[in-house]
């Protein structure tokens, strides 16, 4: 009676994947476009000290940053901690010529808003921390942050 039949032993059709390399190359130039390549190759050994009350950066573009420790290799550096600015060794010295082309390198209004953060190894003495705050003293950089670890406070 009826003129319609439903065939029993048909499957489900294939799935097309024709767009699939569509999908996988926008995901590849998504990834490609928002990931962040380490900008710096540390040189000197960082082991921050903890701190109870921290508080974060707003704008981490806004930041500078001066590694102050032991040398990685300590065989052809010695063990003394050293000043690393950017990608390389500096002296005290070599500070304010620092600061100078990172404000260089910022928008004409971000300037004010520029920090210097001192990233510096935890047994390093403190008198070479004091020459580099100097040398931010006489380059104008008066915006000085220190990270830390946030942590418990010892009895």
């Amino acid at each position: 009676m009826s003129k319609f039949r439903t065939k029993k032993g048909k499957g489900s059709p294939a799935i097309n994947t024709s767009s699939l390399p569509d999908i996988i190359f926008m995901l590849l130039f998504f990834f490609m476009v928002t990931t962040v390549m380490r900008e710096v190759t540390l040189k000197v050994k960082l082991k921050l000290p903890t701190a109870t009350e921290v508080q974060k950066l707003d704008k981490k573009s806004l930041v500078s940053y001066i590694y102050i420790g032991p040398p990685t290799n300590a065989l052809m550096y010695g063990t003394e901690s050293r000043i690393q600015l950017n990608d390389q060794f500096a002296r005290v010295n070599d500070v304010p010529e620092f600061i100078a082309s990172e404000r260089e390198a910022r928008n004409e209004a971000d300037r004010p808003f520029l920090t210097t953060s001192l990233k510096v190894h935890n047994d390093t003495k403190m008198g070479v921390v004091t020459d580099v705050k100097q040398e931010l003293r006489k380059a104008g950089a008066f915006r000085i942050n220190y990270s830390t670890l946030k942590g418990v406070a010892k009895n």
